[in-house]
């Protein structure tokens, strides 16, 4: 690859990535490298060398505009150069620095901005080319609203990212891998870069766990969701068959288990209960709709409907017309079974002693499968531990929805429990126990 900037020096592992941008032809390439590899130094430049070779606007994606700016910005490498600076600065006809925008002397835009705000930020805009750093973190929307626009300009984009379990970036990485002619695709470790020391390396364990290790310098996807509270429950599920085709049993009743988002997003599973076991044989999920569009799609579905189990706080939050969200699914023909009240640590232990007996279709409910693989702590940053309380993410309405099902099982079980053939023999031994007095009751 010819350097048109003398400032940038690649390492000899960033070069195939660099090879396939300018000499190959590669518009998508995909590089999974370990923290501290250099990404965002290659990237830059990429982008630098493609404004001054085709006029046109250039956006540098990260998860949210302040680490944009934290990250690229006003960041400075280990040579104390900022990264900035590697556009020389004869080549900029305007900086704004509110916006983080440059302008260059032959007309090329390049702006940093973030994957939260993506489609405000590129409205009226043409792009030619698009970065997305740390793309395992972004709203993977970012991608798809700029797809067309790139496909239609002869664009081209790329993904720069370690592992954060098996979300967006995992699927993408694979769809890279099935296409070769069309993807430039390169994953490596620690080991294949060697841009820090052995003795750097046992430094780094002293202060972090091996999940993360494995995560941020092996790019494990397997080991990546460090604090994960379902993760090594759902590889069980994986190797005992537990995830596959499930299918719908006419014969059983289908019951529904919801998250009702007030801003975000809804999320409903479908599910039947079939002797000792749990068989999930739908899902769906979506955002910024009313209760009408949700009951729709329940009603569209050719299922014969059970239970449909709500959170606890169904009862008292409110419309904008001020009725309450379980008195206009009654209106509109949901009578909702009301979730137990319990602490949410206790409801994932609940879910985590049932996952053993629960079957996940892995075609309807992919987006379930991955939330539950994704589920995991909050970290607290000062403290450097994680905290009891599960981060809210994209996949918190999901497993919330599972906890709700799981929480809810005796409720929609077909099945006598044990307590209920008590009871039937109580009662025909002595007579109902309203017939008892108070005492013996």
């Amino acid at each position: 690859m010819r350097i048109v900037l003398d400032k940038f020096k690649p390492r000899d592992y960033q070069k195939p990535l660099l090879d396939a941008f300018e000499n190959k032809g590669f518009k998508r390439l995909i590089a999974i490298w370990p923290r501290r590899s250099g990404k965002d130094i290659v990237g830059f430049n990429m982008m630098i060398c493609a404004a001054l070779r085709k006029v046109g606007t250039y956006f540098y994606v990260f998860p949210t505009f302040s680490s944009g700016r934290r990250i690229l910005w006003d960041a400075i490498n280990n040579d104390g150069m900022k990264v900035l600076d590697y556009l020389p600065r004869e080549l900029v006809e305007d900086r704004n620095e509110q916006l983080m925008r440059i302008r260059m002397i032959n007309g090329s835009v390049i702006q940093v901005i973030g994957s939260d705000n993506f489609d405000n930020s590129i409205v009226g805009t043409n792009p030619v080319g698009i970065i997305y750093s740390e793309y395992a973190l972004q709203d993977p929307n970012a991608y798809t609203f700029a797809r067309p626009i790139l496909a239609a300009n002869d664009g081209w984009a790329c993904f720069l990212s370690t592992p954060r379990g098996k979300n967006n970036l995992y699927d993408l990485y694979n769809i890279a891998l099935d296409n070769p002619s069309i993807w430039f695709a390169t994953k490596l470790t620690i080991d294949d870069t060697k841009h820090i020391t052995p003795e750097a390396l046992e430094q780094e364990r002293i202060d972090a766990s091996e999940d993360m290790i494995q995560q941020e310098y092996f790019c494990d996807f397997t080991l990546g969701v460090e604090g994960s509270f379902y993760n090594k429950y759902i590889d069980k599920m994986h190797l005992n068959n537990q995830i596959g085709n499930v299918a719908w049993d006419p014969s059983h009743k289908v019951h529904t288990a919801w998250d009702i988002g007030v801003r975000d997003s809804t999320s409903i599973i479908f599910f039947q209960q079939v002797g000792v076991s749990v068989r999930i044989i739908d899902f769906y999920e979506k955002s910024k709709e009313g209760l009408e569009h949700y009951i729709k799609i329940i009603n569209d579905k050719s299922y014969s409907y059970g239970k449909h189990v709500a959170p606890h706080d169904i009862a008292v939050r409110e419309f904008t017309s001020g009725m309450a969200r379980i008195d206009k699914a009654r209106h509109l023909g949901i009578n909702f079974t009301v979730a137990r009240n319990i602490p949410v640590m206790d409801g994932i232990e609940v879910v985590r002693s049932t996952l053993g007996h629960i079957y996940i279709d892995s075609v309807r409910c992919k987006q379930l499968i991955r939330a539950i693989e994704n589920y995991r702590q909050e970290f607290d940053h000062k403290k450097k531990v994680y905290s009891k309380n599960p981060l809210h993410n994209e996949f918190s309405h999901a497993c919330d929805a599972l906890r709700y099902l799981c929480i809810s099982l005796p409720r929609t079980s077909e099945r006598m429990t044990a307590a209920d053939i008590d009871k039937i023999k109580s009662e025909a031994l002595s007579g109902p126990a309203t017939n008892l007095p108070t005492f013996f009751r």
